[in-house]
C-alpha cells in the first residue's frame, strides 16, 4: 500500500514540475494576446475568469457534467455556451449556472438538444477552427485589422465569431470564413464598434 502511495505521489510531483514550463509559456502567451486585444486587460482577464468559475460549477454539478459536451467562450462579458444536452432542462440548467457567474453580461446558449458529439466530430471541429483561423490572415485591405482580435468556436460544423470589430471589418471576416471548407453555418456574436 506504501508503495503505490509513494507512486501516487511522485506521479504528482513529476506532473507539478513539468506543468511549469506550460504555465509559463502560456502565460507569455496571453501576455502577447491581450496587447493585441481591443478588450482592456481587465476585461480580457475578467474573461479568463468566467470561463473557469463557469467551467468548475459546471464540473462541480456531477450530475449536469456528466450528460452534456459543453464549451464556454466568455468575450467582453457575453458569453457563449456551445455543445450539446440531452434535454432542455440540462440546456437550461447550464445557462443557469453560467447566469450565476459575476461579470456575465449576456449568454448566447447555443447549445443543441442531442448527444453529446463524438471524437471525430469534436476532432474535425478542431481542424475548421484552425483552418478558419489561418484564413483570416488573408484579409487584406482593411487599415488596422488583426486577425487575432476575431474569438473564433466551432461546433458541429457551425462557426460562432466573436470580437470587436468594425462593421467593414465584421463583413470581411465573415466572408472569408463562408469561405473555408467544412464550415456549415456562420453565426455572428460581434460587438460593433461603429
Amino acid at each position: 500500500m506504501k508503495f503505490y502511495q509513494a507512486l501516487i505521489v511522485t506521479l504528482i510531483t513529476a506532473n507539478l514540475i513539468y506543468g511549469c514550463a506550460p504555465v509559463v509559456v502560456g502565460g507569455a502567451a496571453t501576455g502577447a494576446a491581450a496587447v493585441q486585444d481591443r478588450r482592456t486587460v481587465g476585461s480580457f482577464i475578467d474573461d479568463e475568469g468566467v470561463e473557469l468559475k463557469t467551467r468548475m460549477a459546471i464540473i462541480n454539478d456531477k450530475d449536469l457534467n456528466s450528460q452534456i459536451h459543453i464549451n464556454i467562450t466568455s468575450y467582453n462579458g457575453i458569453v457563449l455556451l456551445s455543445g450539446e444536452a440531452p434535454t432542455e432542462e440540462l440546456r437550461a440548467r447550464a445557462e443557469s449556472i453560467t447566469r450565476g457567474v459575476e461579470k456575465v453580461r449576456l449568454i448566447h446558449n447555443e447549445m443543441t438538444i442531442a448527444a453529446p458529439s463524438s471524437m471525430m466530430t469534436r476532432s474535425s471541429d478542431t481542424l475548421i477552427t484552425s483552418k478558419v483561423k489561418t484564413s483570416l490572415f488573408g484579409i487584406k485591405g482593411l487599415e488596422g485589422f488583426n486577425p487575432t482580435r476575431v474569438k473564433v468556436v466551432t461546433e458541429n460544423g457551425t462557426v460562432y465569431l466573436m470580437g470587436m470589430l468594425y462593421r467593414n471589418e465584421a463583413a470581411a471576416v465573415t466572408e472569408r470564413v463562408r469561405q473555408v471548407g467544412g464550415v456549415q453555418r456562420v453565426v455572428k456574436l460581434f460587438e460593433y464598434l461603429d
